[in-house]
């Protein structure tokens, strides 16, 4: 049987990882590690309540479990709030991560990193794995740095960047796109949306499903995980309006320059998903058919 830690536990991806494995067929024990009490419905796998970025208390944990592959999938996500609080993104998105290697390393685990499109500029538009970052806020820089140590650590490892996560977790302190679309639109508020950047969102069911093709083929190295369709985020907004029934007029466009965010974004970062599909046998679909296949599990 498989041991799987999971890091971030409490988050959409690593709610969504749990649920996965635990009803999977392959009998996984897993083990979910995050801060504060344990947010979802189930308690059928053992679950820690730990600071990721206490190297003392994170080694003796994972000593004691001996898991085969930890995925990691706790970090600071908020693009903002990173260029907010740059000490703060570095201990759980970087220092973090430096501690899971080294433990990783010593214990012969093979670790999982979560990763972003945030790491390139988006001056290319489309990338492949091999293409080289030029990250342009904190966030990315944290990320890609997170990345690198992965990389150099000489632990066995799979890095799975990915774009615009969305889905539903239990008690999530985070939104996510498509909810909060949803959300301003069932209550009649008007919304204001970039036209002028693309991204290939990423529903959390198939991220987490790319998770576990990775644990079930014991694969190494760097996957880019998305929907197949480069989509302006206005375009994204009035797809979920679309789905759920819900009024565009109230969605406006705006450009990036005018909305004024703390962080650049980069302007466009779709990815070349061809690595994926073959050795992962990965099979991307299009935001529009993940939107109805979530609205599915919301009914």
């Amino acid at each position: 049987m498989k041991k799987i830690v999971i890091t971030g536990s409490n988050g959409l991806l690593g709610q969504t990882l749990v649920n996965l494995l635990m009803k999977a067929p392959e009998n996984y024990s897993v083990f979910g590690l995050s801060k504060g009490d344990n947010r979802m419905n189930r308690n059928d796998f053992l679950y820690y309540d730990i600071d990721i970025t206490n190297y003392s208390q994170l080694e003796e944990c994972i000593t004691y479990i001996q898991p085969s592959f930890i995925i990691n999938t706790a970090a600071m996500t908020n693009v903002d709030t990173c260029e907010l609080k740059p000490e703060e993104c570095n201990n759980l998105n970087i220092e973090a991560v430096k501690y899971l290697t080294q433990i990783c390393t010593k214990l012969n685990i093979h670790f999982i990193q979560i990763s972003t499109d945030f790491i390139f500029d988006g001056s290319k538009g489309i990338y492949k794995e091999t293409d080289l970052p030029n990250p342009l806020s904190i966030y990315g820089h944290s990320k890609l740095k997170a990345e690198n140590i992965v990389k150099n650590s000489g632990v066995n490892f799979s890095i799975l960047r990915t774009i615009l996560v969305y889905g539903k977790g239990v008690n999530l302190k985070r939104n996510n796109i498509v909810l909060w679309v949803k959300d301003m639109l069932e209550n009649n508020k008007e919304i204001t949306i970039v036209d002028d950047q693309y991204r290939m969102p990423t529903y959390v069911e198939d991220l987490a499903m790319a998770c576990k093709l990775i644990v079930d083929k014991n694969i190494s190295g760097v996957y880019h995980i998305s929907s197949n369709e480069l989509l302006s985020v206005f375009e994204i907004a009035n797809q979920i309006a679309d789905v759920f029934g819900l009024n565009k007029k109230l969605i406006k466009p705006i450009s990036s320059k005018t909305l004024n965010q703390k962080a650049i974004r980069p302007q466009k970062t779709g990815f070349d998903l061809s690595k994926t599909i073959k050795e992962l046998d990965f099979q991307p679909t299009s935001f529009l058919l993940g939107l109805k296949r979530f609205k599915q599990t919301l009914s």
